[in-house]
């Protein structure tokens, strides 16, 4: 099943980001507020809009109705579903060791090594016996390094010659002659399942449904025009609708939330915060963090503007239960609650809101 959740993640529609980045809980509503529903849902009210905003007060809406989308954008290549396939499979691949043939290029192989100049080792030159897997041509290592492994079988030793680069980022190996005592342990060979009817029903039923190649096909086809449609959508809005006046409580909700999501990273990969933005951000501090982000977080609070301004001037909106049934259909065990435990029902209201938004332009696009 862990197979299968790396691939649905992929798959998830735009709504589902939106979900992830803006549904954390704004720090500055944690300090203020002792109501867990009120924390993850700050800002917006019972009906999923932004409290006390009236969004087309803002805004110069742009004519979103009968939107014309390019081919290039609707319709779905059979080779970008066979990629989408790739990356599935790749979850279900298996691998052997071969020792019955000598190295060729493109091979992936395992080897040893223990690197010296003039005879004295160098620290960091050494598997120190873990092996190594390295792919001939993509692995990137100094001069002709993986390429001296060609024609060799699993099982020798021998020793290959390098030159470190001049500009080596260690100034002790740059420019420098070095030798490597090699060991090729075995080339990995990788098995990839074969795509037929019987390996859907076997890996894939309980979760996708999907009985045979064609559903599966059909299914990805169907998820990669989605989610291309929404992007084209969105972006569309965006660059043809006019910003007024943007208001500081969305951008504030977005930067808190980008704020949250690091902090959550963080302490999943048991780091301070501190160290994790520094390290997977750039940024030596939250100001750091918010002033590199500034502009992404002001096209995402746009975005929210804009969808709230179209469900204004279309009049839709979203009751209880429409949040319920959309959310009950995200949850592998049909549980909302989850959800709302989590982020609160006024949320789920704004995301179920921007779902519907996004269907109500499209079903009323172009297409080219």
């Amino acid at each position: 099943m862990n197979k299968i959740k790396r691939y649905a993640a992929l798959v998830l529609g735009v709504v589902m980001i939106i979900v992830l980045m803006a549904g954390c809980a704004s720090q500055k509503a944690i300090l203020t507020s002792t109501d867990e529903d009120f924390v993850f849902s700050y800002g917006i009210d019972k009906n999923g809009f932004w409290d006390k905003i009236k969004a087309m007060d803002n805004i110069d809406l742009c004519d979103y109705e009968g939107i014309l989308v390019p081919k290039d954008i609707h319709e779905v290549s059979d080779e970008a579903i066979q990629a989408e396939i790739e990356l599935l499979l790749k979850s279900f691949e298996e691998t052997e060791q071969v020792t019955d043939r000598a190295v060729e290029d493109g091979d992936t192989v395992n080897i040893d090594y223990v690197g010296s100049i003039d005879d004295v080792e160098f620290a960091g030159g050494n598997t120190q016996g873990a092996g190594a897997d390295v792919t001939i041509g993509v692995t990137q290592y100094i001069d002709d390094f993986l390429e001296q492994l060609i024609g060799h079988t699993p099982g020798e030793s021998f020793d290959i010659e390098v030159t470190f680069p001049d500009d080596y980022g260690n100034a002790e190996l740059a420019g420098k002659d070095a030798v490597f005592a090699i060991t090729l342990n075995y080339i990995v060979n990788t098995i990839t399942p074969e795509v037929t009817d019987a390996f859907v029903q076997e890996n894939l039923t309980s979760y996708y449904d999907w009985t045979t190649v064609e559903e599966m096909k059909n299914y990805i086809r169907e998820n990669i025009r989605a989610s291309a449609l929404e992007y084209f959508i969105q972006d569309y809005i965006i660059v043809n609708s006019t910003v007024n006046n943007l208001p500081e409580i969305i951008v504030e909700y977005q930067e808190y939330s980008m704020i949250q999501y690091y902090s959550n990273y963080a302490i999943r990969y048991e780091m301070e915060y501190e160290e994790f933005i520094s390290a997977y951000a750039g940024a030596s501090s939250t100001e750091e963090l918010l002033e590199m982000n500034l502009e992404q977080n002001k096209t995402t609070a746009k975005l929210y503007l804009i969808m709230q301004a179209i469900a204004e001037d279309a009049g839709i909106s979203v009751k209880e239960d429409d949040a319920i049934e959309y959310f009950s259909g995200l949850s592998q065990t049909g549980d909302y609650t989850q959800y709302e435990n989590l982020y609160g029902m006024n949320h789920l209201k704004m995301i179920t809101l921007q779902r519907d938004v996004i269907e109500y332009v499209i079903d009323s696009a172009v297409m080219e």
